[in-house]
């Protein structure tokens, strides 16, 4: 079983996951795409990263914007493979929506 992360190691995960933030006991990312076809890219392509890892986010879809919450629901907290999962998604979204220059 994975271990809950100190809230030490919380925020040094947040100092390289400038994007996310604490969110009741959860990493949490907002992010908003240019369309509704390109957001669910990211989704899609985040489903086949979680069904790999088995390890799931909670995914919420508004038109462009899409919310990621990663948390261990059987620890009840946030584990290193939620720090994995979020940096994962980071990379799916810098691929997909990169940053403008």
């Amino acid at each position: 079983m994975p271990e809950l992360l100190r809230d030490e190691d919380k925020g040094k995960a947040l100092g390289r996951l400038t994007d996310w933030r604490l969110d009741e006991g959860a990493l949490a990312r907002s992010v908003e795409l240019t369309s509704f076809p390109q957001a669910i890219q990211v989704v899609n392509r985040v489903a086949e990263i979680a069904e790999n890892n088995n390890h799931h986010p909670d995914i919420d879809i508004r038109w462009r914007t899409l919310t990621f919450r990663c948390t261990t629901h059987s620890e009840g907290g946030i584990t290193a493979s939620d720090v994995s999962l979020a940096e994962e998604i980071d990379g799916v979204i810098d691929a997909i929506a990169p940053p403008p220059a």
